[in-house]
């Protein structure tokens, strides 16, 4: 049976225009980024690709990216000035075309720093206002920012994954998906574990408490 048409479909979805790929979706993109990073970053260097390079400047795109750095949402009235805003909020940025390999054409890689840490994250601008993260720090993901999302940064041993679950379901979470990706046997590895809602903190507290585990970080819904 054929999917029936929404009103999304249609119209597409609320924001301040004028694509909702460009512009739209670059916002989300940007706040993805940043509820992965986990904070509003100070710097960021971000390299565009593709379609985002070529005609993202008539769109808006390195506005709208900024703007979801900054945490607003695609109908925030403020897009228009992120870049005011930015300088207001202490966020120092540059851009660069970059050839990203065989990606999607409108993708965006952001390389953030903030209270000591780095990170880069890669995602693209789907249409219609859907992204997906596909990369953190090297490790293949995929992220879109529909459901919030447990990150846990740990060596690849045995029983790493189950205790980590295990003490999800403990704290009354329920696990949508899950992804894991490691650099070789016994190497580090992350997992990403989409939730239906988002873990509480002495959950995230127990399982940073694991031998194995070195970083978790909970990435809310976008």
């Amino acid at each position: 049976m054929a999917r029936q048409r929404s009103v999304f479909d249609i119209i597409g979805p609320v924001m301040i225009g004028p694509s909702s790929s460009h512009t739209a979706g670059a916002v989300r993109l940007g706040a993805l980024a940043r509820a992965v990073f986990g904070r509003q970053p100070t710097v960021a260097r971000i390299l565009l690709h593709g379609s985002f390079a070529s005609t993202g400047g008539g769109h808006g795109t390195d506005l709208a990216l900024v703007a979801g750095l900054l945490g607003m949402a695609p109908d925030d009235a403020r897009i228009p000035d992120a870049f005011l805003e930015a300088e207001r909020a202490g966020l120092v940025f540059s851009f660069d075309e970059a050839d990203l390999g065989d990606v999607h054409p409108n993708t965006a890689e952001f390389h953030l720093e903030g209270d000591g840490r780095t990170m880069q994250v890669r995602g693209s601008s789907l249409g219609g206002g859907d992204v997906v993260v596909t990369d953190i720090d090297g490790f293949e993901v995929d992220i879109s920012g529909e459901l919030p999302v447990l990150v846990v940064a740990h060596y690849d041993q045995p029983g790493e994954i189950a205790a980590v679950t295990s003490a999800i379901a403990e704290g009354g979470g329920n696990v949508a998906s899950m992804q894991v990706s490691r650099e070789r046997k016994g190497a580090r590895a992350l997992m990403l574990i989409e939730t239906d809602t988002e873990v509480d903190e002495a959950t995230a507290e127990r399982i940073r408490q694991n031998p194995g585990v070195t970083g978790v970080r909970k990435v809310p819904s976008v």
